[in-house]
């Protein structure tokens, strides 16, 4: 986890991760000021170091001398040894109205120069002092990037006054690169022109824009865009501004038109800006998390990355990052959590623990009922196969006082396939019209089958909360409400069993600033 504020003036943005000789190296933007772009390394993906910072923003009179945005890392495929940062600049001139992408590179990942700015007045400029890379460039270099007709809007429009051309992101196949960059077609409804538009290198560092490669006619802008190939089919993932999620989209071609699945969310609302990485295990999603998905500006947090993969219909699958396993220092198994402890003694509650099957069973006939184990939690997994028998509820309860019932409810619709957490306890100011606060924290759902047993995961590590079902992370969050407390199962009308249970305890990353206040 990285959340790199020591403040409430900054915080992180946008991120983009590379992976080299067993280094994970992030970049990220600083947020509100835009004025550089950051860089820290880890060996795990969840302990960070700052380092150098990369980019920074241009002299005076550049293209990019008003803000950096979102930029990605990827390896020059013209010379071995080599990399290149495409990435998002303003100019003072245009006021930041105009986005464009620029390149710099680098032959290290730490010291960068930009490309040549010929964009004034044909004259070069260097951006960071004396020239790192002399002559790796020729005049030919397309670069800025900008948009152009007829594919594009390229003037700014009454209510709008902004042009979209940012995020680029760069893929290669069969030795043919494009760069694909959050764009908006010419034409149609106005709010409704979001594409994610594309430039064919020509020749080494030599870009010219082609139709947008997708178009669903249904946003204003498609952010932070990813292309990946997976399993013989190609996917397109972006973050939606309107409802602050990811999703994605699939073909089998490039040439083909591309589609969706019934349910096309990949991370649930608050995650953002997700950008794809390859490490020596296969793909990873990476993004960063804030508290309020509609004003990204304080006290973000980069979760954790997720292992990406396909399931057997082709939908892109979410998984627990397996870097946690290095984290448990303490592992309890069933027996050992027995007996456990009936919070509100409701005569109508049973509990039953099978030693020969391993099978616990909690029951409430009527109404509510908490059932504790005896162990204080901070940062653990607890994992177990879970079924319900009834229509009624059942959930998890972490970080929990069973003195003020203050805690983490992790609501668990088991027949409809809904997962909700939620901070819930006595309110500090309480009053009698007020006794209590109740904050939903976040939802998702999964395809749910009646009847049927389910492999369940909760992940508590410092602010950061996961939730698996079947091996597929359903919730993914930051919160800071609750430190500590117990852990427990609830049931209310229903009998829930569950086998196979294992808590264990994790020793927290040390990342900087890894804890942070609520905003």
């Amino acid at each position: 986890m990285y959340a790199d504020s020591i403040s409430r003036f900054k915080t992180m943005g946008d991120v983009d991760v590379v992976w080299h000789d067993g280094t994970y190296h992030l970049f990220h933007l600083v947020l509100p000021n835009h004025d550089f772009i950051a860089h820290a390394v880890s060996k795990d993906g969840l302990n960070w170091e700052r380092i150098e910072n990369a980019v920074f923003v241009g002299h005076p009179g550049s293209w990019d001398d008003h803000m950096l945005w979102t930029m990605h890392v990827t390896k020059d495929p013209h010379q071995p040894g080599w990399w290149r940062m495409f990435y998002t600049g303003l100019s003072r001139r245009d006021s930041g109205t105009i986005q464009r992408i620029g390149m710099a590179r680098s032959k290290d990942l730490t010291h960068w120069e930009k490309a040549p700015d010929f964009w004034t007045n044909g004259k070069t400029r260097s951006a960071q002092g004396p020239s790192f890379i002399a002559g790796s460039y020729d005049e030919n270099s397309s670069f800025p990037l900008a948009a152009k007709p007829p594919h594009y809007e390229h003037e700014a429009e009454s209510g709008r006054r902004w042009i979209s051309f940012r995020d680029p992101f760069f893929f290669s196949e069969n030795g043919k690169g494009i760069i694909i960059m959050s764009a908006r077609t010419g034409e149609g409804p106005f709010i409704r022109r979001g594409c994610l538009g594309a430039a064919e290198e020509v020749e080494p560092n030599r870009f010219e824009l082609t139709p947008p490669i997708h178009h669903p006619g249904l946003y204003e802008d498609i952010e932070v865009p990813n292309l990946l190939k997976l399993n013989d089919r190609y996917y397109l993932i972006g973050s939606i501004r309107e409802d602050a999620k990811v999703r994605y989209w699939h073909t089998s071609s490039l040439n083909n038109h591309w589609s969706n699945f019934y349910d096309n969310v990949l991370l649930p609302a608050g995650n953002y800006a997700a950008r794809i990485s390859h490490d020596d295990r296969g793909p990873l999603i990476w993004n960063f998390f804030t508290a309020n998905p509609f004003k990204r500006s304080r006290n973000n947090l980069m979760p954790p990355p997720k292992r990406l993969t396909t399931g057997k219909s082709g939908q892109l699958v979410v998984k627990s990052f397996e870097q946690f396993d290095q984290l448990v220092f303490e592992k309890i198994a069933a027996p050992e959590l027995q007996p456990l402890k009936e919070l509100r003694s409701n005569p109508q509650a049973i509990q039953r623990f099978d030693k020969e099957s391993g099978v616990l069973s909690l029951l409430s006939i009527g109404g509510f009922e908490a059932f504790m184990f005896d162990h204080e939690v901070y940062c653990f997994r607890f994992r177990t196969k879970i079924h319900l028998d009834g229509l009624g509820k059942c959930g998890i309860l972490f970080r929990y006082d069973p003195q003020t019932s203050d805690g983490y409810h992790l609501s668990l619709d088991l027949i409809k396939g809904i997962a909700q957490v939620r901070a819930w306890g006595e309110s500090p100011t309480a009053s009698v019209e007020q006794a209590f606060q109740f904050r939903s924290l976040q939802a998702s759902y999964w395809p749910a089958e009646p009847d049927r047993e389910w492999d369940i995961e909760v992940v508590a590590i410092r602010n950061y909360i996961e939730f698996s079902v079947d091996g597929r992370v359903i919730l993914t969050l930051s919160d800071t409400t609750y430190k500590t407390g117990l852990l427990g199962v609830y049931v209310e009308s229903a009998c829930v069993s569950l086998k196979d249970m294992t808590l264990e305890h994790l020793e927290p990353p040390e990342s900087p600033s890894a804890d942070l206040p609520r905003g």
